[in-house]
């Protein structure tokens, strides 16, 4: 199908199935807003790329959450991302921060040099370098058992994540799955009960605004944290972490995971999701309340709205 010309407000590049409801509502909240929007998947990606260099397309803001699965849309993005583009776009999550964000290990590390919480970790080297790793007990006991193992730039729904480790043959052998991968050691963390909630939290920062969750890492349910619980608990660090991590990370869309733990403090546990879930809870026991959902798509359209088209 032709992609009409001319400029867009918004334009969403998309390829994740369950994505669907999400980019619905994104262009349901920009309508009513009076902004124009152009969806972009592997069908037409190599259309609008060929009108956006002759010049027959503008965009102005590029909500990318394609790329970091399919190379195809490299080109488009590096175009909008380029030196050389001259039309003002605004491209959410430029890759290359996306792909300094994926990176456990090095989220880790400045992590600690920011003076953010995070779990006691050892970072090993790919098994590719160095298969016949060794390390002592002693190391081991300083993270405890059961601790984790996850490799450190394998991303999305625990993939190659191992919870509840508690032997050097297995971090032997898990270091063998993605030989190429750093992987991190780390201690179990364990979070307080606030009434009978866990305290393991999914906080989604979104264009300067942050959305907080109750997420209990087991069953992976969302509840959203309402204002009488923030005040009751006071969870305010919440957002002022997820803030911190902004000016760490540099993306403008990312989602975290904090917990508070029994020692009485904030670690983050898992850094940077440098591509947020946003499938709706009304579709999917494990989603996003979907007045969070709803939210978020405002705050983009804010965000859309604070940028215009140079020249």
């Amino acid at each position: 199908m032709e992609v009409p010309r001319g400029e867009y407000d918004l334009a969403v590049a998309w390829t994740w199935e369950y994505d669907r409801e999400f980019v619905a509502i994104v262009e349901s909240v920009a309508m009513t807003a009076g902004l124009r929007t152009l969806l972009i998947t592997p069908q037409n990606v190599g259309e609008v790329l060929q009108q956006l260099q002759s010049g027959q397309l503008r965009v102005r803001v590029l909500l990318d959450r394609a790329s970091d699965e399919d190379e195809s849309f490299h080109p488009l993005h590096r175009f909008l991302a380029g030196p050389s583009m001259n039309s003002g776009t605004s491209v959410v999550n430029l890759l290359d921060r996306q792909q300094h964000a994926a990176d456990k290990a090095t989220m880790h590390l400045e992590f600690l040099s920011h003076g953010l919480a995070v779990p006691y970790t050892i970072i090993l080297p790919p098994y590719a370098e160095i298969p016949d790793l060794r390390f002592s007990e002693e190391e081991i006991q300083k993270i405890g058992r059961p601790f984790v193992i996850k490799p450190a730039n394998t991303t999305g729904g625990g993939i190659g994540v191992v919870r509840g480790a508690k032997s050097l043959e297995e971090v032997l052998e898990t270091r063998k799955h993605h030989k190429n991968d750093k992987y991190l050691l780390q201690e179990t963390v364990r979070p307080a009960y606030l009434s009978e909630n866990r305290a393991w939290f999914r906080v989604i920062y979104a264009f300067d605004d942050v959305f907080s969750c109750w997420w209990d890492d087991q069953t992976h349910v969302y509840e959203e944290v309402t204002s009488e619980e923030k005040e009751t608990y006071d969870l305010h660090a919440l957002a002022d972490i997820a803030r911190a991590i902004h000016r760490v990370c540099k993306l403008e869309f990312f989602s975290t995971e904090i917990a508070y733990t029994t020692g009485n403090r904030y670690v983050v546990v898992d850094y940077v999701n440098e591509i947020c879930d946003m499938r709706p809870k009304s579709a999917h026991r494990d989603g996003v309340p979907d007045r969070l959902v709803r939210s978020v798509a405002e705050a983009l359209i804010r965000f859309v709205r604070g940028r215009g088209f140079a020249g």
